[in-house]
């Protein structure tokens, strides 16, 4: 019986010996790590922290990009009981002070110096850490290398071979895995209090539902920080899956082709990227070119409805789309490894016509649906239960209802404990078992879930209209002219939206249209450019209601950032933050 993550981690040693468990890029290759070598390198590394004074409930920062050694300092400290409080790399030196100090945090791991800057450039007035450590074979003056804290557990080992596993197996279900903080859309962050049950839960659940396999190899590259890459990787080592990591967010085209690998979670960038390009790609290719690839399209389309619908499908049928598949669609999945069983999406709603378009080409895109307070997985499409525009059906063992008006409640094992030092926040989000998740959505006829707006999120016209954001941003986005999107308009006449061109695209439109510019700021002030995106828009949202539609464009110069406090470290816009922002500018569009 699995009841607590280092139970997991314990029956995976026992179960899964492999050569590589886990992969990492070093000097341009990738390099495997040994089932016994990583559990070894987990057992040294938890009893070298209990040899510097980690007791149960302590906490332990990780401010590290995604490795092995993320994972393994993680176990460790999860192994002996230890709180563990994990660190976006994005963030900033007073933001990473905010954590640590909250959390109470006594022990910083740091991966390597470029981040040990940032712990350094607030280190005097981190009075509470009694303890840094590097994840390096040295450290600075003052900080314990990676080695050091390895010795100091082999020495504990040798003098008692049972103790780590005595520490490991005296982990309760309902001890606090980890402190998430959350990315703080609407204010400051809250500190997630998250049981070993909780994540246990969600791991086991979801790797019944959606099958891994110690056959698979899966490719990790959103942040070990993020709650849906550390909750899937204990289920992946849970079922005894290999893992490797991608070398960076920018990298995971070519480290597809190199790992090949059968699964990949992201988040919908990834494929709004992946969409543009293939698009891109046909549009500069010739007559003949464009056209065989929008049959096969629709070849791809119409088996994949059948597919879904569990229609017959002719031989006709089946042979156009085997000859498409050879024509067109092969060469595309050739550049995600060509083994690829599944992508999972989470973290933000993924465009139906996106995960459609995946689909006809024979790439299954899960889109599922959770939040950091629930561990995260409420819903999850799967291949049994599997409808584009939803977050799948909730999973076992997890209720959903929603409320009158239009909140998403859940409640079950996957709830967290509550905000850490937050009781009123606490007491606000869970009452009488039921989290509310702040997001509106309802369940339709066949019990899938389909979100449409965050609740905080709603604008509200001076007509008493209601609008939903996310959804008309999500169209926006499709478009290759625009990278990001912000839709406005509450308490005003009507919508408007804030937009960032895709500037390389709109680059050779300006000179394809002799439109004279020396720079981005030039370009967005240009009346023809602000009358080519409003036709663009207005094309892009025919569909909809006229109180629904864009009826002014504020261009905006360059993205929005994370070190100016614009967007969470999940790349989620902080509306309110923009919003005031760029105020005047707004103000000026109703004018």
């Amino acid at each position: 019986m699995t009841e607590t993550l280092s139970q997991i981690f314990l029956n995976t040693l026992k179960l899964y010996q492999k050569d590589d468990f886990m992969m990492y890029k070093e000097s341009g290759k990738y390099v495997s790590i040994s089932t016994q070598e990583f559990g070894n390198r987990v057992k040294n590394f938890a009893l070298g922290l209990k040899d510097i004074g980690v007791e149960p409930g302590d906490k332990l920062i990780i401010l590290s990009e995604n490795c092995p050694n993320w994972v393994i300092t993680d176990l460790a400290n999860l192994c002996i009981g230890g709180i563990t409080v994990p660190i976006y790399t994005s963030l900033v030196p007073e933001q990473i002070k905010y954590i640590i100090d909250n959390s109470d945090a006594g022990v910083v791991v740091c991966s390597d110096l470029e981040l040990w800057k940032k712990i350094e450039a607030v280190k005097n007035e981190l009075i509470k850490v009694k303890h840094f450590i590097l994840l390096q074979p040295e450290a600075p003056e003052g900080v314990l290398s990676l080695s050091e804290v390895q010795d100091k557990g082999k020495r504990l080992d040798n003098e008692d071979p049972k103790l780590f596993e005595k520490l490991a197996m005296s982990v309760k279900p309902d001890d606090i895995a980890s402190i998430i903080y959350t990315s703080g859309t609407t204010g400051i962050p809250k500190g997630v209090l998250l049981f070993h049950s909780n994540f246990v839960s969600n791991a086991k659940t979801v790797s019944d539902i959606i099958e891994f396999s110690p056959k698979d190899t899966v490719l990790s590259f959103l942040p070990l920080s993020h709650v849906l890459e550390r909750m899937v990787t204990f289920a992946y080592i849970y079922k005894g899956c290999s893992i490797a990591y991608a070398e960076s967010v920018e990298t995971v085209g070519e480290n597809l082709v190199e790992i090949r690998p059968y699964i990949m979670v992201s988040v919908p960038r990834v494929f709004e990227k992946i969409y543009a390009k293939v698009i891109d790609n046909v549009l500069a290719s010739s007559a003949v070119k464009r056209k065989i690839f929008f049959w096969a399209a629709g070849v791809g389309k119409e088996y994949g409805r059948k597919k879904l619908l569990k229609q017959s499908i002719s031989g006709w049928l089946k042979f156009k789309n085997n000859i498409a598949h050879k024509l067109v669609f092969s060469k595309i999945i050739e550049k995600t490894g060509g083994r690829v069983r599944f992508f999972v999406s989470g973290g933000a709603a993924l465009s139906k016509d996106i995960a459609e378009f995946f689909y006809a080409m024979g790439l299954v895109v899960l889109e599922g649906y959770g939040l950091t307070e629930t561990s995260p997985v409420i819903a999850v499409n799967t291949f049994e239960n599997l409808k584009f525009g939803s977050v799948g059906v909730p999973i076992p063992g997890v209720e959903v209802k929603i409320a009158d008006d239009g909140e998403i409640l859940s409640k079950g094992p996957h709830i967290m404990k509550g905000y850490y030092k937050m009781e009123a926040e606490t007491k606000e989000a869970i009452k009488d078992g039921w989290f509310y998740t702040g997001d509106i959505g309802y369940l339709d006829e066949e019990g899938f879930l389909v979100i449409t707006d965050r609740k905080k999120d709603i604008i509200v016209t001076t007509g008493g209209k209601n609008v939903a954001p996310q959804m008309i941003e999500s169209i926006l986005k499709m478009d290759p002219y625009i990278t990001s999107a912000v839709v406005v308009g509450n308490s005003r006449k009507f919508v408007s939206a804030l937009v960032v061109p895709d500037f390389e695209k709109l680059e050779k439109y300006a000179k394809e249209q002799n439109i004279s510019y020396g720079s981005h700021a030039d370009l967005v002030k240009n009346d023809k450019i602000i009358n080519f995106f409003e036709e663009e828009i207005d094309k892009r949202l025919a569909n909809l209601s006229s109180y629904e539609k864009v009826k002014k464009v504020l261009l905006l110069e360059k993205d929005f950032e994370i070190e100016k406090g614009e967007v969470t470290p999940t790349l989620k816009v902080k509306r309110n933050y923009v919003e005031n922002k760029y105020k005047n500018q707004i103000d000026t569009l109703y004018e």
